[in-house]
C-alpha cells in the first residue's frame, strides 16, 4: 500500500558565519514561524548530516516539511504565515539555502522489526 504526500526539502550549506549564531536564529525565530504554516503535517530536521561516501558534508542542516499534497504545500507557503517564515529564513540564510519540492510516494516497509 502506498500514498503520496508533498514535501519541501530545504538544504542549508554550512554557514560561512558563526554556526552557533545560525543555530540559535533557526531554533529561536524560524522554527516557531515554520510550525505555524497552514497545512504543515510534519517537519523533520537533520542536523549536521554525515556524508556516508566519505569526506565532509556540504550541509549543516536539512529540513523536510510534509504536506498532504502539492496544492496544500503551495497554499501553505503562499499564506501570510508561509511568507513570514520565508522572509525570516532569507534574512539570515539567503546565501546558503536550496529549496526543492516534490510529490513523494510513501510506502510501507516490509522489513521485520
Amino acid at each position: 500500500m502506498s500514498n503520496t504526500v508533498a514535501k519541501l526539502f530545504v538544504f542549508y550549506n554550512v554557514p560561512e558565519a558563526d554556526q552557533a549564531v545560525f543555530d540559535q536564529q533557526y531554533q529561536d525565530s524560524h522554527i516557531p514561524l515554520a510550525k505555524k504554516i497552514p497545512g504543515l503535517r510534519n517537519m523533520d530536521l537533520a542536523r549536521k548530516p554525515r556524508n556516508l561516501m566519505g569526506g565532509s558534508s556540504p550541509y549543516h542542516l536539512i529540513a523536510t516539511l510534509t504536506f498532504d499534497n502539492m496544492a496544500a504545500l503551495k497554499a501553505g507557503m503562499g499564506s501570510p504565515e508561509g511568507q513570514e517564515a520565508g522572509n525570516n529564513i532569507m534574512s539570515f540564510a539567503s546565501n546558503y539555502i536550496t529549496m526543492l519540492s516534490s510529490e513523494v510516494e510513501v510506502t510501507e516497509s516490509t522489513a521485520v522489526h
